[in-house]
């Protein structure tokens, strides 16, 4: 078993690293200006879009002008997202004729996929016409990524500038990345994906009979108030049909996450295939991780892109190994019911609750790590079926700030803050003004990189007591939910031990029913509700799935914290920029801090776990700590 274990993820790091290089270095050719051998096919493309957009391609922008820029163009894709989810009914491609999603989904739709986070509050097969699936939610898997490229870029710039006030042309910056980087790629990776199966159609939704014909149970109610239960017979299925392999082949590329199907990448017409899970895990890491080079080579040190990537690496293995580890464990209660839980896995037992057995524990595992590592959000499993220490994993991931690979861009930019606190804490231990690649670090860069790495859990964790005080349970009283709710539990009408005015994580605490959202009481509830503005307050997308988040309040609590994630760091990022850019470049010295070196990167690692276990411990202990205490009794 552990042979087994190590080979399917030794594979997938082998694979990942083995990409970073030639990919690092196509991206940083493109972003150099350099000849990429597509200039022949691309570049009058690239010159025409110039000349229709009215853009000059040679004048430069300071850090204030690129961050409008970029701001504009943000603003106008919600816009835009918001008009066609509200127009939906009146717009073509729309075969099943569904109708106009309501205000405050179509505001979180839109701020979603503009912020890169791809959080979905809805499904998407019975929800979006095929227009908005391709005009709003694909064209913004795009242009957000771009987004988080330009910004990086920007950065780059502000380190190898010298005396300047340019950190280069955001329109520049977003058209390169998308024309000679992320359609390419997404385009291969698509007719790759199509091979193994994945739709791509404009179909209507197709009706076929069924194998092996089913029933359920009807109530029926009768004129003198009595009822009876039939059972309906069920001979056919509805399929869903439509342009899925291309908004795959972005969403997993860019670090998107959101899926065409309800249930992502565990759908068979999104991810059939073992091999299909493959590319799409390979696909989620494989930009930011070559971003890593890309970086190194454009500031002239290939050794700092891969001190970067080797501090990535460090923080992500152990996490993958310990989901892998918790979820081929099983979970600790059934041992106390005598179940045999090797006996539940064809292959090697543990924990197989909630995920596909076409790719089975360790590919269900890595993948949540991954998608969590990278500012994804896909899932070819349940998170909220993992076992708690291996839904921690996730969610300390995304708590870490979305650094360890990141967002496409995002998360190199993220983690480059993190340097910038290491080199200025230890030029503190050494007595030296901190320089990090040849710039120094003062008190104005602190203050923005502290904001940057500050604001995301200030998000998380406002958002979610505001939720646990009250407005993200959404109580029903006890003295009347039994006549409104029936007794057995679905989906939207879940039963909780919880009562106005008690805790969360009260187990012994009366059962009442939830009106809606909770489908988990005590410790699990509380880790859905954490999850879900952890993964809006880092711009990640995934969520643990027992919260029913489609109603006014999380619609607009998550897309106000996505909002502020996104756009609350990009412009103290860009600011640094602008700061480093006008300094002039300082000759490392005897007393200079190597940042190429293990020493740094060791540093830099510490500073990462640090902020993220300081911050986020008390609230994971409430949550998957305390569960896995508690199925341990």
């Amino acid at each position: 078993m552990i042979a087994n274990l190590g080979l399917q993820i030794g594979l997938y790091l082998i694979a990942l690293v083995a990409i970073v290089k030639p990919l690092g270095s196509w991206m940083s050719r493109v972003f150099q200006g350099h000849p990429t051998g597509l200039d022949r096919v691309l570049k009058p493309i690239e010159c025409g879009l110039y000349r229709l957009a009215g853009v000059h391609p040679d004048d430069e922008m300071t850090w204030k002008t690129y961050c409008t820029s970029l701001l504009l163009l943000n603003g106008l894709g919600i816009v835009v997202v918001y008009l066609l989810l509200r127009w939906q009914p009146a717009l073509p491609l729309n075969p099943q004729g569904f109708g106009a999603s309501s205000p405050d989904l179509a505001f979180n739709t839109a701020v979603s996929f503009t912020s890169n986070t791809n959080w979905q509050s809805y499904g998407g097969e019975t929800t979006l016409s095929y227009l908005s699936q391709m005009l709003a939610l694909t064209v913004q898997n795009f242009l957000s990524a771009a987004t988080g490229i330009a910004v990086l870029l920007a950065l780059t710039r502000g380190f190898i500038g010298r005396s300047t006030q340019s950190v280069g042309n955001f329109w520049v910056d977003v058209t390169r990345s998308t024309l000679f980087v992320l359609l390419p790629l997404s385009s291969v990776l698509a007719v790759l994906l199509v091979s193994q199966g994945v739709l791509q159609n404009f179909s209507p939704y197709q009706s076929v009979t069924l194998l092996q014909p089913t029933t359920y149970d009807e109530t029926v109610s009768h004129p003198d108030g009595s009822t009876s239960v039939s059972q309906v017979p069920v001979t056919t299925q509805q399929l869903p049909m439509g342009p899925v392999a291309s908004q795959v082949a972005i969403k997993q590329l860019c670090t998107n996450g959101g899926g065409f199907f309800n249930v992502n990448s565990a759908h068979p017409f999104e991810n059939p295939t073992p091999l299909s899970n493959f590319l799409q895990m390979l696909a989620i890491l494989a930009i930011p991780a070559a971003l890593c080079w890309t970086f190194g080579d454009m500031v002239g040190d290939r050794r700092q892109g891969w001190a970067l990537l080797a501090a990535m690496f460090v923080i992500f293995v152990p996490l993958v190994a310990l989901v892998v580890f918790a979820e081929q464990a099983g979970v600790p209660a059934y041992d106390h019911l005598g179940v045999n839980q090797a006996a539940s896995d064809l292959q090697s037992g543990g924990n197989l609750e909630g995920k596909e057995t076409r790719f089975g524990i360790v590919n269900s595992a890595l993948w949540a790590a991954a998608t969590t590592a990278a500012s994804n959000g896909s899932v070819n499993a349940m998170h909220d079926s993992l076992t708690p220490l291996g839904g921690l994993v996730p969610m300390w991931l995304i708590q870490l700030g979305e650094v360890i690979f990141g967002g496409i861009g995002s998360g190199l930019y993220g983690m480059l803050m993190f340097a910038i606190v290491a080199v200025f804490v230890a030029g503190l231990m050494v007595g030296r003004t901190p320089e990090y690649l040849g710039k120094k670090i003062e008190a104005f860069e602190m203050k923005m990189a502290a904001a940057v790495i500050l604001i995301p859990p200030v998000v998380v964790l406002i958002g979610t007591a505001i939720a646990i005080a009250g407005p993200g349970l959404d109580y029903m009283p006890a003295d009347v939910s039994s006549e409104v709710l029936p007794e057995s539990t679905t989906s939207n009408t879940p039963l909780a031990p919880l009562e106005r005015g008690e805790s969360a994580l009260d187990s012994t605490a009366p059962t009442t029913h939830l009106k809606s959202n909770l489908n988990n009481p005590g410790a699990h509830g509380y880790s859905e509700v954490l999850y879900a503005f952890s993964s809006a307050g880092n711009n990640n997308g995934s969520a643990f799935a027992g919260l029913t988040a489609n109603e006014p309040f999380y619609n607009w609590a998550l897309g106000l914290a996505m909002l502020i994630a996104r756009y609350g760091l990009i412009v103290p990022v860009l600011a640094i920029a602008g700061s480093l850019a006008s300094k002039k470049l300082t000759p490392p010295g005897a007393g200079t801090l190597p940042t190429h070196g293990t020493l740094f990167v060791v540093l830099l690692v510490g500073t990462v776990l640090l902020v993220g276990a300081l911050t986020f411990v008390p609230s994971l202990a409430l949550g998957p700590i305390i569960e896995h205490l508690q199925m341990m009794q």
